[in-house]
């Protein structure tokens, strides 16, 4: 049985820099052995939905901008890293960087947080596309939208995470 800490230590950066997720889904008895990547996706979003508002919005302001100021300078965390390198990310052209950092610029002024994507499986095309696309929702619409990506992201980062068990 994997204790407390334990489970903490292994789950508690599936929702970015969110610990207080994998500690509320352990504290209420959401977390069952074996530890199946669905159930314990499940679990983490269950907390993820039921926290606040503004517990919500931080969790999607501890995301990095994509290919911003944390890529660049080497800044972001081995997930982030890796799933922004998986989409090519780390090989844009000066104007390709150029309008991902007004896109981000203008994203964040709009919504208070920073663009949110699973890219798995996406090309820096396609993040671009859904990029231009969501910069134009309303306030509320990008809210549940990064809200739902982020939780995608947390299903991909759980799976990753039993499979290296």
């Amino acid at each position: 049985m994997m204790d407390r800490d334990h489970f903490i230590e292994q789950f508690g950066g599936v929702f970015e820099h969110s610990p207080w997720i994998a500690e509320r889904a352990f504290d209420n008895g959401r977390i069952v052995e074996p530890h199946a990547a669905e159930a314990v996706h499940q679990a983490l979003c269950v907390e993820f939905r039921k926290a606040s508002h503004g517990e919500r919005m931080g969790v999607l302001r501890a995301h990095p901008d994509l290919a911003g100021k944390l890529a660049i300078s080497g800044d972001l965390t081995e997930e982030s890293k890796s799933e922004q390198a998986g989409a090519g990310l780390d090989r844009l052209s000066a104007d390709e960087h150029a309008r991902f950092t007004e896109l981000n610029t203008r994203y964040m002024r709009d919504f208070g947080f920073p663009f949110i994507i699973a890219v798995k499986g996406h090309t820096k095309d396609s993040i671009l596309a859904a990029f231009e696309t969501r910069v134009g929702n309303n306030p509320e619409t990008e809210f549940e939208t990064a809200c739902e990506q982020v939780e995608r992201i947390a299903g991909f980062r759980v799976a990753a995470l039993l499979m290296e068990e």
